[in-house]
């Protein structure tokens, strides 16, 4: 899945959408999650899309991080 729908409009570079989806459909499968416009599956696109806006552009990269940030939030660490 695209990650284009929970982008709100926000102008991304076509390559970097790219990189984002690929995070999106990792960290889903990571956390066994479907992808589908839910809660849990938006609350890890915002994740990866705050990661962007902070300047990580690499997929692999946005993907860890992405799943460090959530178990950190989930107190699993």
């Amino acid at each position: 899945m695209p990650i284009r729908p929970f982008l709100a409009g926000e102008p991304f570079d076509p390559e970097i959408i790219a990189k984002m989806s690929l995070a999106l459909e990792s960290a889903c499968e990571a956390l066994g999650l479907k992808l589908v416009d839910d809660p849990a599956t938006r609350l890890v696109a915002e994740k990866i899309i705050a990661l962007v806006q902070r300047g990580v552009r690499d997929a692999g990269t946005l993907t860890t991080m992405t799943l460090r940030d959530l178990t950190k939030e989930s107190g699993m660490l």
